[in-house]
């Protein structure tokens, strides 16, 4: 005996041969059986690893983010300075915490999934119907399914006239499917209609729906902001820790005191090592995701906000995101009725008002006057079934005429009003026109004279959102290219992906896709075809995952939208899954930005919030590796160009003066996040190198530009004799120059044209300025310097303020003119290759 049979092999497989395969009988298990099974197999539920909330926490403790913090927190301690330990160990439970709450929320979409699953299930267990709890069932047990009831396992239906199964959620179908006996009904479907016995054929991981939640378990993609940050902490940590090496070695050779050094050094590593960059680029996003809850979008990881900034494909799902989610009556074709009222009123005879059909409901909301209906008293309705494929409806008029009406599949129409071969051929040819179109097709008639008259063809569509043409035009316009996912068949998607602009090049996904196919390991040839494609139809959600998986592959930021279970393990995947207005709770979960308004019009408003966002991080990151090139060479550089002034070892600034340079350029830079910048036209994503450049640029013109101060205090203003007053004018050198360069790194274009800095940055700079500026004139913690120098260093500091914002314009356009011309090196060779 098989433990189980999976969707694929049960739907090959005649009722007896399922039977024989889980020895099964016509009444189910006896209890000892469905015990042993039950033991051998485990329970019909989802099971997940379970990671320790403290191991999960503490591994915010370990990797080289958290190395660079606790270094300086140690070295802090090893200088006695329980201050600055205080400060910065704050810091790093303050990174963590952030961290683990994001994780943790995350986790529970695999729970959300969970909850999907039905609870009680009724079974025939020793030859009597029961009920069970639902994570008892065994396959080979007997179960009975009707109206309303959550389908507790995949189940190979056996006996009764059909079922009416909402499986939307699972493959992404707009309307219920009609199963008949043979058929499967996957685990997690809703029944909608009808009531059949069934054979349980897989349980628990083995169930269709269980492919779902694995994807959700394994689905993730590595975050580029995290990858960003540690290239930064990185590239600063050994420039720092190579520098307080070279410096410690030189001094040493030169005799001077060890304790002096090692004092010197560790705060000049504390000062340098950016351990406030997390929390600064943390608090920037959580602003940032403040902002995009007021537009209606709920972000629940905080890196999403920057994926978002980088998303230049988006994969919506169709059903309920682009289209209403309601079925309605479009083109209709009259033949016997007198118009089209007349056919829909007539539809409307063969329909229920008090059931939850999507069809029923349809025709009803169609009618032109809802009330026309009311006169008459409903004798006999024969609902629909998968067998005769038609309702019909009898009434009676208010003068006491029977009136009766049917509608159901055209085919069965025909047959019913018994329509001659030319007749037959027009209306077939209709709907084949309709069928072209996507649209699925009712027949009508009415019985007059005891024989049916046909009165035409209506046709079904799921119509798109008034607004989800114009939010796709706009998507576009900020260089993001939308491509449709959906369960629907290809003709519909193909009618609804014209309709709104997205293409014609719409492929089911079988044709990327094969049945033993690893969707997450696609050659790269298949790759390559899913990138070209507008649209994807008939997809699963293996199949959703897999389309993700390979645009990743090709190297694109996706973000992926969608609403039900089976889109949960494509949003978990995605650079930023989004879950729209009414998704499920394991939807949510899985999601990263969370719509709380129906359509996709909130999504451009949140693309355009988090471009600006990057912005202020691009921004503070330039200026925190320039500055941290400018104090870290200039003072080694100038220890070892000056051995001695005035007599002295020198040094260019006392331990106190590390201290507040890095309190006063650290401390206001937070306001970075309230800065007003640009939105860039195009998806925006870390280019390292980029980065790194115009930084290391800035930085090395910045000591440069330091060095003419002590230059000039030395060989002009004669400061050389009182090294103290030398060392007060470049502080106040760092503090200026620092936050100078800040307001010429928060743009590419010169500083002078807008966006101009916000009023709390700028008002954060003059304050910090102001401080400064009183340190050294009233002589606080630092040597007193006269107004006349403190003036002096602000002049020197605006002119230089001026050449360096020319060379950083300069630098951004050759690397811009280098990087189109990499581009049309790119397109060149992919026409070639095409």
């Amino acid at each position: 005996m098989k433990d189980f049979l999976s969707a694929d092999d049960a739907k090959d497989m005649s009722l007896k041969e399922v039977q024989s395969t889980l020895e099964s009988g016509e009444k189910g298990l006896d209890s000892n059986e469905a015990g042993k099974r039950l033991k051998s197999i485990g329970p019909n539920e989802l099971t997940s690893s379970q990671r320790s909330s403290l191991k999960l926490f503490l591994s915010y403790f370990w990797g080289p983010i958290p190395w660079m913090i606790e270094i300086a927190a140690i070295l802090s301690l090893v200088n006695r300075d329980l201050g600055d330990f205080l400060i910065i160990f704050s810091l790093l439970l303050i990174n963590a915490g952030i961290g683990f709450f994001q994780e943790f929320r995350a986790a529970n979409a695999l729970e959300a999934l969970k909850g999907q699953l039905a609870l009680k299930a009724r079974v025939c267990r020793d030859g009597t119907w029961q009920d069970i709890e639902a994570r008892e069932l065994v396959p080979g047990d007997l179960i009975r399914m009707r109206l309303g009831d959550i389908i507790p396992a995949d189940a190979k239906l056996a006996d009764g006239d059909y079922l009416t199964i909402d499986q939307s959620s699972l493959t992404g179908e707009s309307l219920p499917v009609s199963k008949k006996t043979g058929e499967i009904a996957y685990s997690g479907s809703v029944a909608k209609q009808g009531a059949m016995t069934a054979i349980v054929t897989a349980t628990g991981g083995n169930t269709f729906f269980a492919k779902t939640a694995k994807l959700v378990e394994n689905a993730g993609s590595g975050s580029h902001f995290q990858k960003a940050v540690l290239h930064i902490g990185n590239f600063l940590i050994m420039l720092a820790l190579v520098l307080c090496v070279l410096l410690t070695i030189i001094q040493l050779g030169r005799g001077d005191d060890f304790l002096q050094i090692l004092q010197f050094v560790l705060i000049l590593a504390v000062a340098s090592i950016p351990v406030a960059m997390p929390a600064v680029l943390s608090v920037t996003m959580a602003l940032g995701a403040l902002a995009l809850s007021k537009q209606k979008a709920i972000v629940s990881r905080l890196q999403a906000i920057e994926e978002l900034a980088g998303i230049d494909i988006l994969c919506s799902d169709k059903t309920g995101t682009l289209t209403k989610n309601q079925i309605t009556l479009g083109e209709s074709a009259v033949v016997g009725a007198r118009d089209e009222s007349d056919l829909i009123s007539a539809a409307a005879l063969a329909s229920q008002t008090d059931n939850s059909d999507a069809i029923d409901s349809a025709v009803m909301s169609s009618l032109p006057d809802p009330a026309s209906l009311k006169p008459f008293t409903l004798k006999k309705f024969l609902p629909f079934d998968p067998v005769s494929k038609r309702t019909e409806g009898t009434w009676q008029s208010p003068d006491g005429e029977t009136i009766c009406a049917s509608k159901g599949a055209p085919q069965v129409i025909f047959d019913l009003c018994n329509l001659n071969e030319d007749e037959r051929k027009k209306a077939e040819a209709t709907v084949h026109t309709f069928a072209e179109k996507g649209l699925r097709t009712l027949g009508v008639a009415r019985r007059e004279n005891e024989s049916w008259n046909f009165l035409g063809i209506l046709s079904l569509f799921d119509p798109p959102r008034d607004d989800s043409k114009s939010t796709i035009e706009q998507a576009q316009e900020h260089g993001i290219e939308v491509k449709m996912v959906t369960g629907d068949n290809t003709a519909i998607a193909a009618e609804i992906s014209g309709q709104l602009g997205l293409g014609s090049h719409i492929h089911p996904a079988s044709e990327f896709f094969a049945k033993d196919d690893d969707p997450a390991n696609l050659s790269l040839g298949k790759a390559e075809a899913i990138e070209k494609s507008d649209g994807f139809a008939e997809v699963f959600p293996e199949h959703k995952y897999g389309i993700v998986k390979a645009l990743q592959r090709r190297n694109h930021i996706v973000g992926m939208t969608g609403d039900g279970v089976n889109d949960a393990p494509a949003l978990k995947q995605a650079d930023v899954g989004i879950a729209v207005s009414g998704a499920t709770d394991a939807a949510r979960g899985a999601a990263a930005l969370i719509l709380t308004q129906p359509g996709l019009s909130v999504i451009v408003r949140a693309v355009e919030l988090a471009r600006q966002i990057f912005e202020r991080m691009l921004s503070y990151t330039i200026y925190r590796i320039a500055m941290t090139i400018d104090i870290m060479i200039f003072v080694v550089l100038a220890m070892l160009i000056f051995p001695t002034l005035g007599g002295v070892g020198f040094y260019p600034l006392t331990p106190i003066m590390i201290i507040l340079l890095a309190l006063l350029d650290d401390i206001p830079i937070m306001c970075i996040a309230y800065d007003n910048t640009r939105i860039d036209p195009k998806p925006v994503r870390w280019n390292m190198p980029r980065v790194i450049t115009i930084a290391s640029t800035l930085g090395v013109l910045s000591v440069v530009q330091t060095f003419g101060v002590l230059w000039l205090g030395v060989h002009k203003l004669g400061l050389s004799s009182d090294p103290t007053l030398l060392q007060s004018m470049l502080f106040l050198q760092l503090v200026v120059a620092g936050h100078l360069l800040l307001l010429l790194a928060r743009t590419s274009k010169p500083f002078f044209i807008p966006p101009f800095p916000s009023w709390q940055l700028l008002g954060a700079v003059i304050l910090t300025q102001i401080v400064a500026m009183a340190l050294c004139g009233f002589g606080w913690l630092v040597p007193q310097l006269s107004w006349k120098w403190i003036g002096w260093v602000w002049g020197y500091n605006l002119i230089w303020m001026v050449a360096l914002d020319l060379a950083k314009v300069l630098l951004y356009r050759q690397l811009d003119h280098r990087s189109r011309h990499q581009q049309q090196l790119t397109n060149m060779s992919r026409r070639i290759d095409g």
